[in-house]
Parts: C-alpha cells; structure tokens; sequence
C-alpha cells in the first residue's frame, strides 16, 4: 500500500484505528447491471474492508462484459460435461442446459433421473 512499510504493520495500524481487513477466496464474481448487462470478473483478489460498521469491498481481477445474450449461450464444454457425467448424447445434453437455463447440475440432475 504505501511504499517501505511492512504490511503487517500496516495491518496492525488499521486495526488500532478500527478498520478491519480481510481476504476473501472466490473463483469469479458477476455484477448484474441495470441494463441487464454483467460484468464478470474472473481470478478476483476481493478485500472486504470494514470501517466503522460499513463493509465495502475492493475487488481487482480479469474483468471482462457480457450482454444478456452472451450469458444465456450454452458453451459447447458445458454440453460435453454434461454428456459426460449422464452418459447421453449432446443433443440431449444441450436440451436438459437450455430447458434447465445453463445449469450443470440440474441439467444432470434432469438427465439422471
């Protein structure tokens, strides 16, 4: 953060000063915008900062944007997947994603069953 300062003590200032700081794991983080449109980051380093009873969240990552018709694609890996897993065909595989809206797991389910 600030050049030649250790960054536990760093932590431990914030601290004294009642901002806590901490790291939290995720895979991707999606926020859904108004004009229906996401944006997706991908690898995302979050720090959850909580100052004087307020969260916020600092998020960096690869951030890219999809429109609501790029989100509703079914890729072709999540049709083999799912053929995989339920030993059917593609076709069914794409059938059970686009009726269960690009769900895996309750399109595996559906196919399970």
């Amino acid at each position: 953060m600030f050049p030649g300062i250790n960054p536990k003590k760093m932590q431990q200032m914030m601290k004294q000063m009642g901002i806590n700081q901490e790291e939290i794991d995720a895979l991707r983080v999606i926020i859904e915008k108004t004009d229906n449109s996401k944006l997706v980051i991908n690898n995302p380093s979050i720090q959850k900062v909580t100052m004087q009873g307020q969260d916020s969240f600092q998020i960096s990552g690869d951030i890219s944007e999809e429109s609501e018709d790029e989100s509703n694609e079914i890729s072709d890996e999540d049709i083999k997947t799912v053929a995989e897993k339920t030993n059917k065909s593609e076709e069914r595989a794409k059938e059970a994603l686009e009726k269960n809206e690009g769900d895996l797991a309750a399109a595996i389910m559906d196919l399970s069953q």
